[in-house]
This record gives C-alpha cells, sequence and structure tokens, in this order.
C-alpha cells in the first residue's frame, strides 16, 4: 500500500508512458511498468525536476496504483447553480456532450478524458436536476443503455456505442477509488461529488456481466432527503401514533417494506425529532446513507465480521439510550435487538415484510418467542411510496366500472388521470407520496401475539381500530386516489401486493355489472 500523494505527472503521460509518481522527496520513487519505453523516464525527470529511484511493477500492480493516486479526481462541473450542463434538460443536454465522445480512446489520456468525464458530469448532473435516486449503465452487446430511477421507475436516458463502456466505467471505478485492473469480480465504491453547489454522495457498484461490466450509482442527496416526520405525507392519525410510539423509554419500532419504501427515510426522520443533545443515540447500518449530526452511526463490513449482530453487540456497551438498526436479517440480530429492548432501550429498525402483520411472523419465524415479542413490541409501520399526480397536467375521467371497483368509488364520479407536460417530463407524475400502514401494539394486539395468534387474526384486531391504526395500504392508496393526489394505475401498481386477510377486509361490493379487479 502507499502514501498517496498529489501526483505532479499529468494523468495521460503517466497512462501512456507506464510511469507512476510514488513519493515526492528529494529524490522522486516512480514506478515503472513493465514492457514501457525508458525514455520516459527522461521527460519525467525533466518534469518533477529531481533524481529519480526507479521500481519496475507488472501491468496489474501499475494499474492499482494508477487508480490509487489519481483517485481523487474530482467530478466538479463550475461554481454555478445550473450543474454545468448543456442544453438544460434531457435527452438534448446529454446529446450534446455525446458528438465529442472518442469512438475509441484511452482511459482518461490528456488528449481524450475531457469528453469522457463531461459525459460523466453530464450524466449525473442531469439525474439531480431530475431527482434520480439511481443511475443505471448497462453494456449490451450492441448498445450501452444508460437509464435513471425517477420516483421509482425507470425511464431510458441515453443509448451510446458500446465501445465507450470501458472508458465510463473505467473513469468511474477510478473516481470511486475501486481496481481498474479486476473486471471479474464485484465491487462496491463511494464518490463524493460537488456538483453546482451541491455536495453529493455516490454509492457505486459494478457487477461484471457478458456485455461489460455493469455500474449502478446510487445518488445521496441530503438536501433532497426529507427528514422531518411533518414532511413524510402521515396523515395526522398515523404520525400521532409515531410519535407517541418515539416517547417511549424503551420497545421495538418497526418499519417494513419492499427496498426502495422510505423505510430508512421514516427512522432517519424520527432519530431526528430524538436527537435533542440529551440522548446517545446510536446507529448501525448498511451503509450509512445519511450523515447526521449528534447521532453516532457505525458502518457495517461483513469482510471484517462487521455485521449488524456484531455491530449491535458492540454498540449496546456504549450507554446508548436509542438504538437504530438498519435491517433485521437473521435470528441472531433479532434476539439481540430484543434483549436491547427488554433492557431499557428504545430500538428502531426494519424487516423486509408485506405488510405491517407479517413482521410478526417474520420474527417469530426467525426464532424469537412469542412472549418476548408481545412485551418488546410498540408500533409496526408498513409504507410505500406512490407517485403524485402531476397537478399541471392532470385531468379528471369519470370513473368506468373498472375503475370504479379498483378505485372504491361509484360509476361515473370523477378520478384523476396523468398526462403529461414538460414540468413532468411527460410522464404525468411529480414526486411521490407516502402510503402506510400501522399496527399499534396495545394490550389486545399484546394477547394475540402471545398467544401465536396468526397474521389474519392479528390483522382483524388491528384494522378494526378507528384511532388511526384502522387502515391498511389499500385503503390508504384508494383514498388518494379520491382525493386526486394520485392515480388509480399507480395504486394499483404500489398497494396491489395483499394477503389474503387485507382483501377480504377491503371487499367492496361490486356493482352487477362489475369486472374482476
Amino acid at each position: 500500500m502507499i502514501t498517496r500523494i498529489n501526483p505532479t505527472l499529468p494523468y495521460g503521460f503517466a497512462k501512456r508512458s507506464g510511469v507512476v509518481l510514488l513519493e515526492a522527496g528529494e529524490v522522486a520513487s516512480v514506478g515503472l511498468r513493465e514492457g514501457a519505453d525508458p525514455a520516459c523516464l527522461i521527460e519525467a525527470r525533466r518534469v518533477l525536476g529531481r533524481p529519480l529511484k526507479i521500481e519496475h511493477m507488472d501491468q496489474a500492480t501499475f494499474d492499482r496504483y494508477l487508480s490509487q493516486i489519481y483517485a481523487g479526481d474530482p467530478l466538479v462541473t463550475g461554481d454555478g447553480d445550473d450543474l454545468g450542463l448543456p442544453g438544460g434538460g434531457m435527452p438534448g443536454g446529454l446529446d450534446s456532450l455525446i458528438d465529442d465522445m472518442p469512438a475509441a480512446a484511452d482511459l482518461l489520456d490528456t488528449a481524450d478524458d475531457a469528453p469522457v468525464i463531461r459525459l460523466i458530469n453530464g450524466v449525473i448532473a442531469e439525474a439531480v436536476r431530475a431527482g434520480a435516486s439511481d443511475i443505471h449503465l448497462e453494456p449490451f452487446e450492441n448498445e450501452l443503455t444508460i437509464r435513471m430511477r425517477v420516483d421509482g421507475v425507470l425511464r431510458g436516458a441515453l443509448s451510446l456505442n458500446p465501445r465507450i463502456t470501458p472508458l465510463l466505467v473505467s473513469r468511474i471505478k477510478v473516481m470511486a477509488r475501486l481496481d481498474i485492473a479486476e473486471k471479474r469480480v464485484p465491487q462496491d465504491g463511494r464518490i463524493p461529488l460537488a456538483l453546482g453547489g451541491k455536495t453529493l454522495d455516490v454509492r457505486v457498484s459494478t457487477l461484471p456481466s457478458r456485455g461489460g461490466e455493469r455500474v449502478v450509482l446510487r445518488i445521496l442527496d441530503k438536501a433532497q432527503a426529507d427528514l422531518d416526520l411533518n414532511r413524510l405525507g402521515m396523515d395526522p392519525p398515523v404520525l400521532e401514533a409515531f410519535r407517541a410510539a418515539l416517547t417511549e423509554p424503551n420497545g421495538i419500532i418497526l418499519v417494513t417494506g419492499p427496498t426502495g419504501s422510505g423505510k430508512t427515510t421514516s427512522l432517519y426522520a424520527g432519530l431526528s425529532l430524538l436527537n435533542d443533545a440529551t440522548r446517545n443515540i446510536l446507529t448501525v447500518e448498511d451503509p450509512v446513507e445519511y450523515a447526521i449530526d449528534g447521532v453516532g452511526q457505525t458502518q457495517v463490513n461483513t469482510k471484517v465480521g462487521m455485521t449488524f449482530a456484531a455491530g449491535l453487540r458492540a454498540i449496546l456497551r456504549q450507554d446508548p439510550d436509542v438504538v437504530m438498526v438498519g435491517e433485521i436479517r437473521d435470528a441472531e440480530t433479532a434476539s439481540i435487538a430484543v434483549q436491547a429492548a427488554l433492557t431499557g432501550h428504545l430500538v428502531l429498525t426494519t424487516v423486509h415484510t408485506n405488510d405491517a402483520a407479517g413482521a410478526i411472523t417474520r420474527l417469530r419465524d426467525m426464532g424469537v418467542e412469542p412472549f418476548l415479542l408481545a412485551s418488546t413490541l410498540r408500533l409496526i409501520v408498513a409504507q410505500r411510496l406512490v407517485r403524485r399526480l402531476c397537478d399541471e397536467c392532470r385531468r379528471p375521467e369519470p370513473a368506468d366500472v373498472a375503475t370504479a371497483k379498483l378505485a372504491g368509488v361509484a360509476v361515473g364520479q370523477m378520478v384523476w388521470r396523468p398526462h403529461g407536460c414538460a414540468r413532468c417530463n411527460q410522464t404525468g407524475y411529480v414526486g411521490r407520496t407516502g402510503l402506510y400502514e400501522l399496527i399499534r401494539v396495545d394490550d389486545r394486539v399484546r394477547r394475540l401475539i402471545a398467544s401465536e395468534a396468526g397474521e389474519e387474526e392479528i390483522a382483524a384486531v388491528a384494522f378494526a381500530a378507528t384511532d388511526g391504526g384502522g387502515r391498511t395500504l389499500s385503503q390508504s392508496a384508494r383514498e388518494l386516489v379520491v382525493a386526486g393526489v394520485t392515480s388509480v394505475e399507480e395504486a394499483v401498481r404500489v398497494a396491489r401486493q395483499e394477503t389474503p386477510q387485507d382483501a377480504a377486509h377491503l371487499e367492496i361490493p361490486a356493482s352487477p355489472q362489475g369486472v374482476a379487479a
């Protein structure tokens, strides 16, 4: 391992000539790639202005040092707020950058790296402007496809010549401090970016595939994250129940839902409410998505044995008041979380289930005793994110028979449909809001959990309540449809996975000419 220095040899010269500066001193230590022309050392000595100490290295070693030394080159577009993207929109602004791309060239060569850097900057800048959460670089035999996930839905951005793939992938790997010489195994890294005054954290994941290395960039912009409970879209009864659970001195608050449903954002919002400098708040996460001042956040690293269970066990020795566990994945983590709640800690965590009642069964299946669950669980929240209709172009339409049955409204009642305009990029939707299904673990639910009742029985009791905990995800989605916040199609797309007890609970009398939903 080398100590990184500020390189004074241009990247293009180092790559072409096979010489890299390892250490700057009175005698500069340089690495010379196997097979490189020793004459390049004359030019290197002229540029550095000092004697050279030569270290010979093979191609793979040279590539690794090259990646490490030049990994700090920033992806910065400029000082303005326009994020430096010409044209101002997608795909026009990005298309103007493609014309400058070389058909084939060595990555980051001085003569050719500017178009590569500009294209990467342009793609990331457009993703930030569009509010995208992920950028996908997908190489195939005949094209390189770039797609962006906006409001939870992937949309195409660019289609490029597949020969550009190694240029873009290698540049991204250099910036993420990944091994550019290793293309056979997946790699993960991070890139801190400054774009138009915004500070971003970009998670990078590479995966070998038949057409080349696939790359997914997860964009984390704290400025766009709603870490305020009042901005999550919770109805007043749900918000009140969530706030009440956060005031409990101990117990477990569970948030469930699929990947990308906003579970972590909800937990962060809860932590922000508790973060008043009177509590010791510690988290163990994979990964740490947003830095919160005043909260001790620990990163999971399975390569060195730092699992959720190991991290949770360690932070319990740090005198915490509130503990957040990014996800309960195994029986050991579940057991430690329950023990932490029993010993006077408030535990916030997530688990992957389709609904709130399913979380109880999931923890039972992990081996947690029912009587322990009954005494520690305080609140279970299942959530989804549904796209909001664009206010400028949404259009009202009378509900036909099928739509009326899906939305739970009368035939002929007005519902809103997406249309598409410049503001929403012709999608008909702008932004997202939350759908929430909540189970308060009161005495009735606690007795059912202790007696190992099934999901159907627990849900029937929990959703029969009228104090804010009586709505399922599908009922919440239908209310947003009636209010014109979202469309029937979007509500069905997000909330269509119902368990049998939900379907029975949500059953709507069909009209005589009704059709199956």
